[in-house]
């Protein structure tokens, strides 16, 4: 998602679809794939590999690739109707649920967005926090050495992390954001790859290769499921991208036709992807074996500079992550607000603001309050349940059946006119199902990590 607004950018706004010029090509879509998967998520992939083990880990991670793979061919059929090369284009998600479901899946569709939007800046909120207090202990090990007292807790840097974005977040719109989304991606590349590389230099100098092949024992078989499922909520969070595929394709330049391009992207972005997925994933598990951390970065405490720019880079990614999945929804409330109150001086009126500095600010009462108001109650749910792994599998479990599966599976299924009860039916129908069996199971398990943690 932090490539959103670079997407929206390569749109012309307001004109019509003749006048828009797309220079996209399969290797810039390729790019925008990668920049929009690989963030927070790839960090709890070596934990999700623990629970599983050494065989049920690669496959379930190959599983979700294929999955993901599918959903995305379904959807790149989907960017014209009703013709796949020659019809209107379809340039979000959510316009292309409405122009082959309806109105009223387009409701759902939305809902369903917008608590991703929110439940996103919320994990947000905790991996930042988690980031900002390891920073704090490795520097405090370093200095004071193993026997140093540094534990602390995380409501400090949560609270240091919501100033931040009741700051962040008066920046009008995501056209005055562009520079806040390249940052983000850009970190999201340098912290992926430096745990990577800690977990590499970890297993050489270990000089064996940790873990098992049923993963991380549990005191009973129940415990042992529960984890499992959890693992596999949070594996669902760290893949798919159906929700901007559209936008990524919207950029595309044509002929040839754009399906086409963007198949071909979306195999090697793929590829590319579930690679660097694994390598992040067996290396972090076999250097800590039956000690590996929610949060990979938390594992490591040298070299102590390493880690901490590292954790830095998560922090900075997630200043502007946390934007770019609060504006849509700010934006929502304050279209509405002001097609509701259009005489509201509240709501609509505008106070030019000058700060030192700065340049001038256009203040909005009523944005300053909403906006405010929205990250102080993302902020105070992420300090009542601070979990990190079972956040990001709810989330996960959450969006991946419903905006991965369901929509692509029925929207392809009306475009094609497929007929009920064939057996091409039958098997998207059977593809739906299974999927929305995992997703149904990483749900409970996660759900049953915040209880038993809050519990504990």
């Amino acid at each position: 998602m932090e490539v959103q607004r670079s997407l929206e950018q390569e749109k012309t706004s307001g004109k019509d679809d003749v006048d828009v010029i797309r220079t996209g090509t399969v290797w810039t879509a390729v790019a925008h794939i990668i920049s929009a998967v690989i963030g927070a998520g790839v960090l709890s992939l070596a934990w999700c590999m623990a629970q599983l083990g050494w065989i049920a880990g690669p496959i379930a991670m190959l599983c979700f690739a294929f999955v993901t793979f599918i959903s995305s061919f379904l959807i790149c059929d989907c960017y014209r109707s009703p013709d796949l090369i020659t019809g209107t284009r379809n340039p979000s998600y959510i316009d292309a649920v409405r122009v082959n479901l309806g109105k009223k899946w387009t409701w759902v569709c939305g809902l369903l967005q917008y608590v991703s939007f929110c439940g996103t800046g919320i994990a947000y909120v905790i991996t930042s926090a988690t980031s900002m207090r390891e920073i704090q202990i490795s520097n405090c090990y370093h200095k004071g050495g193993e026997k140093a007292h540094c534990q602390t807790g995380m409501t400090i840097f949560m609270m240091i992390f919501g100033i931040v974005q009741i700051a962040t977040s008066q920046i009008p719109d995501f056209h005055n954001m562009a520079w806040l989304s390249v940052v983000a991606a850009l970190m999201s590349f340098c912290y992926a790859t430096i745990g990577l590389g800690l977990g590499f230099s970890n297993v050489i100098e270990n000089k064996s290769i940790k873990g098992s092949i049923v993963g991380i024992p549990t005191r009973s078989s129940a415990q042992k499921i529960w984890l499992v499922f959890q693992a596999l909520g949070d594996i669902a969070f760290a893949y798919p991208y159906s929700i901007i595929l559209l936008e990524i394709q919207d950029t595309l330049k044509s002929p040839p036709p754009e399906n086409r391009t963007m198949k071909k992207a979306s195999i090697t972005a793929i590829v590319i992807t579930t690679f660097f997925y694994l390598c992040c994933s067996c290396f972090g598990y076999a250097a800590f074996g039956n000690n590996t951390p929610g949060n990979l970065l938390t594992g490591f405490n040298e070299p102590f500079w390493l880690v901490d720019f590292a954790n830095a880079c998560i922090v900075l990614h997630l200043v502007g992550g946390y934007q770019v999945y609060s504006q849509p929804v700010f934006a929502f409330v304050e279209k509405w607000a002001t097609q509701k109150y259009p005489e509201n001086r509240f709501v609509n009126k505008f106070y030019a603001t000058k700060l030192p500095v700065l340049p001038a600010l256009q203040l909005n009462l009523f944005r300053l309050c909403f906006r405010t108001l929205y990250v102080i109650s993302t902020t105070a749910i992420a300090m009542a349940f601070p979990y990190f792994n079972q956040v990001l599998g709810i989330l996960g479990a959450l969006n991946f059946w419903p905006l991965t599966i369901y929509f692509p599976v029925e929207m392809y299924i009306v475009q094609r006119q497929i007929g009920a009860w064939s057996r091409k039916w039958l098997l998207l129908k059977g593809f739906s199902m299974i999927c929305l069996i995992v997703s149904l199971l990483g749900l409970i398990g996660s759900i049953e990590g915040i209880i038993s943690a809050k519990l504990a």
